[in-house]
């Protein structure tokens, strides 16, 4: 099912609504994409058991959590042992600020997305967390004017 080949326009029609609103009762799912709720329910099975529909999560306002603002980082360090990077992508991967976490191909070596409080706070997360990380030789941040789109 990995195979994009695989789904056909009935289960690409599924995953658009589900990525819309992933509270959808399996009756709502059903009407929207014109079958009957049996065949959609195994339809639904079988993506998330092929590992299309990869799990189910809330979307949560940042500003509701005192996380208003979001920075957008380059990341680039000085290792080139395996170790080294595993360790640092533990390290970052952990920290509370951190909403997305990439490594890249090529240059910066990792793009982080935070979402802290206000200025001070990422102040405190870029000097007392990201920057204390030994292998880390430079740090890009690009503060966030306006989201115009985000997520699926």
């Amino acid at each position: 099912m990995r195979n994009e080949a695989s789904l056909d326009a009935i289960d690409r029609d599924i995953l658009f609504h589900l990525r819309q609103d992933g509270r959808l009762t399996n009756v709502e799912l059903a009407q929207r994409v014109g079958l009957t709720p049996p065949p959609c329910l195994r339809r639904v099975k079988r993506l998330e058991e092929a590992g299309v529909i990869t799990g189910y999560r809330a979307v949560v306002d940042p500003e509701a959590l005192s996380r208003g603002l979001e920075v957008l980082i380059d990341i680039e360090v000085s290792a080139n042992d395996r170790t080294t990077f595993l360790e640092f992508e533990d390290i970052v991967a952990g920290y509370e600020e951190v909403v997305e976490f990439r490594r890249m191909y090529g240059r910066p070596d990792y793009f982080v997305r935070v979402a802290v409080a206000d200025h001070a706070a990422y102040e405190a997360f870029l000097v007392d967390k990201l920057s204390a990380q030994p292998c880390v030789l430079r740090i890009d941040s690009h503060l966030t004017m306006k989201a115009i789109k985000s997520g699926p």
